[in-house]
């Protein structure tokens, strides 16, 4: 065999699919056909693995070959989680292949608890964690005094298990409870209902977090796209999850996120903190290392209150799961990322 450094790097993109799909295996029909031809345009050997639990051992097999992996997989795939493929990815990362992102730094970094961990920095929030229904009955029903807040089961994606809540009137027992998840529509609810619907995010060890409500959200939300620790590209969403309706209308229907490159100069004062000063600081307060920081990654932030003339922005949630689609413009630094971590090893 070839010296590692003298053939070519070889690496797989994994997404979920069934047996027909792993059968065929076809980079054309998948949704990620300008990644692999830029991979392949660069040197890089890339090729799909179709993942799902059925075939799992197949798949480990696969990656074992391979320098590493690029992962696109949410949380819940098909009413499944993600236990059995993050072991086994974090099997084939323990043999020296890479894996981005890494099952130990989507727990630090893409879960709902990073509103927490970084709630006393500057992008952070009013965030609280809530671990049972006896905190949903005495601490949310606290904070709810000062204003509407949003309750998000720790992890999960499209707005599932994400719920905006206020109280109605002055007594404290009726609720607005409102679901981000597409096509839901606000409800009037007591407490004993509130409580019932909240229940299954509880179970099994779960929990929640319990953030501020953002009143600016209407004014859209700004995704920054990172390859490691520089942005780039954007993606602004004027109408989004939670969008409030107008007296007597319903909410409206959120609308595409548009894609730009990362020197959109609407998004400069937000690049340049987030380069200069606010991955550091993620970093430190998640426990994830710069060099760990994900290949492709994504981080959604709300406008807060804005102090003097210069804008304040809010971190609504961290993606590193299954970041697609995502611009065009984060093709290049990816592949290079790439390039990069297959030299390293």
């Amino acid at each position: 065999m070839p010296h590692r450094s003298h053939r070519r790097p070889r690496v797989a993109i994994l997404y979920p699919g069934d047996r027909a799909m792993r059968d065929r295996a076809d980079p054309r029909e998948s949704r990620f056909v300008a990644l692999f031809d830029a991979l392949a345009a660069a040197g890089v050997m890339a090729e799909p693995a179709i993942y799902h639990d059925d075939f799992v051992e197949e798949v480990r097999s696969q990656l074992l070959s391979l320098d590493g992996v690029l992962v696109w997989h949410n949380p819940v795939e098909s009413g499944r989680t993600r236990d059995m493929l993050d072991s086994m990815l974090r099997e084939v990362a323990a043999q020296g292949v890479f894996v981005s992102t890494h099952p130990d730094t989507i727990l630090r970094l893409g879960t709902k608890d990073v509103l927490v961990a970084v709630r006393d920095l500057p992008f952070g929030s009013d965030a609280w964690p809530v671990g049972s229904l006896a905190d949903v009955r005495e601490g949310v029903m606290a904070r709810l005094a000062n204003g509407p807040r949003v309750l998000k089961q720790h992890r999960g994606h499209s707005g599932i298990g994400v719920w905006r809540l206020e109280v109605i009137g002055s007594h404290g027992d009726r609720f607005r409870l409102r679901h981000a998840q597409r096509g839901s529509t606000e409800q009037t609810v007591d407490l004993d209902t509130l409580l019932r619907t909240l229940a299954p995010y509880f179970d099994e060890g779960g929990h929640m977090v319990d953030q501020a409500w953002q009143p600016r959200l209407a004014e859209g939300m700004v995704r920054a796209y990172l390859v490691r620790d520089r942005a780039a590209g954007f993606g602004h969403q004027a109408v989004n999850a939670l969008y409030p309706a107008a007296n007597g209308e319903s909410a409206p229907v959120p609308g595409p996120r548009l894609y730009s490159d990362p020197d959109d100069a609407r998004f400069q004062a937000l690049r340049q903190r987030l380069e200069q000063e606010w991955l550091a600081l993620l970093c430190a307060s998640t426990g994830v290392a710069p060099a760990g920081l994900p290949l492709l990654w994504d981080a959604d932030f709300l406008l807060g209150e804005r102090h003097a003339d210069e804008e304040r922005y809010v971190l609504c949630e961290v993606n590193v799961s299954s970041v697609s689609p995502f611009p065009e413009s984060a093709i290049a630094p990816l592949v290079q990322a790439v390039l990069q971590q297959c030299a390293s090893r």
